[in-house]
């Protein structure tokens, strides 16, 4: 990219950072670019069909002669199809991280720090993040310090961001991140954000959830539930939503049962079914102990 001069992928980033991955991917057809930004363009749209679940096409599609980036969105790509292939996955990315050649590329180490935050092993994460260097992966590290409790942390490195570039997509996010993880007056803060967002942008889950989950914590939870609603007419499967919508339901008295069916059949090892599947051995036990 030509110092100074716009980022012909800008339009390609913000489609995919604010969740509008079909988007990034029918997007992606950019002329005359340099071969630096060709890879990035590539890592970009096959992140998207990552986030859409389209593990296997990207798989199949990057082969072994492909660009670092690339072999590192595989990876990523290969952790997350199945259960079965974390040891062996995380194995080659720690070999690759330990290799002089490669081990520094920006894209590698983010999807270090992607696949360690899955792990919930986030001071392994920050090993490789810590030191920023790309907007990527300076707002990973805000949502891996909040993980933490760390808001503190994660302040610090919103500054840098915002003296990077205050109206980067990624700098807004990681506002929002922080002023939801604060809490207090800060919420409003979020919610303008959001709501900034989905005037500027294509509507998208992420957008909407963001919305819904301020409204939820400043109390407005039938407006939470139209936003939420809203968002599985775009997604049905996707997990916030039906998490989000779990807690909106059982906040107003509705049924949530199905919503936790859902998000139980698509996505077993999310926290808010771990967390119900533990509610209910206990309960189970409790009764048997009292049988």
């Amino acid at each position: 990219m030509a110092a100074g001069g716009p980022d012909p992928l800008f339009g390609l980033k913000n489609s995919f950072y604010l969740g509008a991955y079909q988007a990034a991917i029918n997007n992606s057809d950019i002329p005359n670019l340099s071969t630096e930004d060709a890879v990035e363009r590539d890592t970009l749209v096959y992140r998207s069909y990552i986030a859409l679940g389209s593990y296997q096409l990207v798989i199949n599609e990057i082969d072994s002669s492909a660009a670092t980036p690339l072999q590192a969105v595989k990876l990523l790509a290969l952790y997350l199809s199945s259960p079965d292939n974390k040891e062996i996955t995380i194995s080659s990315l720690q070999e690759w991280l330990g290799d002089p050649a490669i081990g520094n590329n920006p894209i590698l180490r983010l999807i270090a720090g992607i696949i360690f935050m899955h792990e919930q092993d986030y001071n392994e994460a920050l090993k490789h993040t810590n030191a920023g260097g790309t907007m990527d992966l300076h707002a990973l590290n805000v949502q891996i310090f909040l993980k933490m409790h760390r808001s503190d942390y994660a302040e610090k490195q919103l500054r840098i961001m915002q003296q990077i570039d205050e109206d980067h997509t990624l700098t807004q996010l990681a506002n929002a991140w922080l002023n939801l993880a604060v809490g207090g007056s800060k919420i409003q803060e979020a919610y303008l954000i959001f709501q900034d967002f989905s005037e500027k942008y294509q509507m998208t889950s992420l957008i909407l959830n963001g919305k819904a989950v301020c409204c939820m914590l400043m109390g407005t939870f039938d407006e939470a539930e139209s936003l939420l609603l809203e968002a599985l007419n775009k997604d049905a499967k996707d997990p916030e939503t039906l998490a989000n919508l779990v807690v909106c339901s059982l906040h107003l008295g509705k049924p949530s049962s199905r919503y936790l069916s859902q998000l139980t059949l698509s996505h077993p090892d999310h926290i808010l079914v771990k967390r119900a599947k533990t509610a209910e051995e206990s309960f189970d036990r409790a009764v048997q102990t009292n049988a």
